[in-house]
């Protein structure tokens, strides 16, 4: 099941009524780990692929749970006290060289032990067996952090957004789980900070702007996305058009129209894996 992105954390009667699951979403890869006895261990990413060699200490972990357990989960990075996506993206020997710690967060069981399928019971069911099944497990399979109370969901995004959570995963209380997609009854929202940026040139035309090139408080430099819409894009051309210096190429971004004097924007920041900063409007001031 893949959660829908959403741009607000759902109300608990919001996803079909009957209660919603706030859990943490972490930023790593999502995998199906299957228990399997004396068989060695399988890791299926979304695509298919059998990750347990790239991720021994993780295969390890699953070959010692029970026979026949399904999980859903994410395996993740951790170093320097936040998780750390990039460091999957590593060797595994790169990973050893600088002891990167890797963890396996459940957060779905699918199978018993021995087999039993359980994808067809509601999700606060298949909760409570897989806080069950888990019990007395050590790391690095941990269950995720979750709780029913909105409020508290949202605390922890904030207090937590200095380890690298992502934000949270909403998830209907009386979910089955489908093999084939979630519907609206699974969604992610990550937060997103607003900010003030130095727009420093234009795309497209002096006319119809495409996109600002933005300068950051930070000094990093990013370009707007998605597209100006026509309202947007007329606002911008007439607030630039005393502003506008010669057009030149940018080494990144190509054919740009630099800005001679000031203009500030209040942009969104999405702070996922890439930078990204939506356009919200021109600063009065």
């Amino acid at each position: 099941m893949r959660p829908a992105a959403v741009d607000e954390v759902p109300e608990p009667d919001g996803l079909g009524g009957s209660g919603v699951v706030y859990e943490l979403k972490l930023d790593g890869f999502r995998c199906l780990a299957f228990a399997r006895g004396d068989r060695p261990p399988y890791l299926q990413s979304r695509s298919g692929r059998d990750l347990s060699a790239d991720f021994p200490p993780i295969a390890r972990a699953v070959a010692r749970l029970p026979v026949g357990l399904v999980l859903d989960a994410e395996l993740v990075a951790w170093r320097d006290g936040r998780f750390a996506f990039e460091e999957l993206l590593r060797t595994r020997a790169a990973r050893e060289a600088d002891d990167v710690v890797l963890g396996l967060i459940a957060f779905d069981v699918l199978a018993l032990p021995g087999g039993q399928d359980v994808r067809g019971l509601p999700l606060t069911d298949r909760r409570r067996l897989l806080a069950e099944v888990l019990a007395g497990v050590p790391p690095p399979v941990q269950q995720v952090m979750a709780t029913t109370d909105r409020a508290e969901a949202l605390s922890w995004v904030e207090r937590l957004a200095a380890t690298g959570v992502e934000g949270l995963v909403c998830k209907g209380a009386a979910s089955p789980y489908r093999a084939r997609g979630a519907g609206r009854v699974w969604v992610k929202y990550r937060p997103h900070d607003t900010t003030d940026a130095t727009v420093t040139a234009l795309t497209g035309t002096a006319g119809r702007p495409q996109a600002l090139l933005l300068r950051l408080e930070d000094g990093r430099e990013v370009l707007s996305s998605p597209r100006l819409t026509p309202v947007q894009a007329r606002r911008v051309a007439e607030a630039a058009a005393g502003l506008l210096g010669e057009p030149r190429t940018d080494p990144e971004h190509g054919p740009v129209h630099p800005l001679a004097g000031p203009l500030r924007a209040e942009v969104r920041l999405d702070t996922g894996r890439v930078l990204r900063a939506r356009f919200v409007r021109l600063r009065g001031d």
